[in-house]
């Protein structure tokens, strides 16, 4: 198995990834694919849609074997989140 090797900084993974997402890929998803996953190849600015990660990271590596994947939750900022929520108290 080749292990592929990342072509980018941290920083600019993030920077290309939210400028593709926000110019090219999310006026094409938004709209009734609230909390669904985008896969998105950096290289090619291709995506694949769908509620696992898993599964639109592999229809994308299928096409794309050397993809460099940035992954969005559609109408989120996170596609994860860690810790607990403050409780309401009011």
């Amino acid at each position: 198995m080749v292990v592929l090797q990342p072509q980018y900084s941290k920083e600019e993974f993030a920077r290309l990834g939210d400028a593709i997402y926000e110019n090219l890929v999310r006026p094409q998803v938004e709209a009734g694919n609230h909390g669904k996953i985008v896969a998105i190849d950096l290289e090619t600015g291709d995506f694949e849609v769908d509620e696992s990660e898993i599964a639109a990271c592999d229809r994308l590596e299928s096409r794309h074997p050397d993809a460099q994947i940035w992954i969005v939750c559609i109408g989120s900022r996170y596609v994860r989140r860690f810790g607990g929520r403050g409780k309401n108290t009011t």
